[in-house]
């Protein structure tokens, strides 16, 4: 079983060969169906548009918020396919990560030249390079 560093390791190296073959330019779904794809592919447990319930107090949303990906249960993934990543993108995968209690999320924007330059890295609730 893979720890969060490894995983985040693996799916970075698959995003990279997504955006390798499709380039920038193209639609979020179109990315995360195939990094989705790859991802089982390579063995590992995916759930895509996973339902993020909500509770506040007495309030509870079943279908408040979907993660993109969650990968072995332990892994939010966020996609993107903007301009430019900004603070509502790195809020949104920091609440969902503080929602399900997950360590380790990437924020990833395929709307870039390079790969290595969309992908933001989030460990316990902080940016991590």
């Amino acid at each position: 079983m893979m720890r969060e560093n490894e995983l985040s390791g693996a799916v970075i190296g698959l995003a990279i060969e997504v955006h390798k073959a499709l380039g920038p330019g193209l639609l979020e779904s179109a990315y995360k169906e195939c990094l989705y794809y790859k991802i089982a592919q390579s063995g590992l447990y995916v759930e895509k548009e996973k339902a993020m319930p909500l509770v506040f107090e007495e309030v509870k949303l079943d279908c408040g918020y979907r993660i993109d990906l969650l990968i072995e249960n332990k892994l939010v993934v966020e996609i993107k396919s903007v301009e430019a990543l900004n603070d509502v993108h790195t809020a949104q995968i920091l609440t969902y990560m503080k929602l399900g209690q997950y360590k380790v999320g990437l924020l990833i924007n395929f709307n870039v030249l390079m790969l290595k330059d969309g992908v933001k890295r989030m460990v316990n609730g902080k940016i991590s390079l």
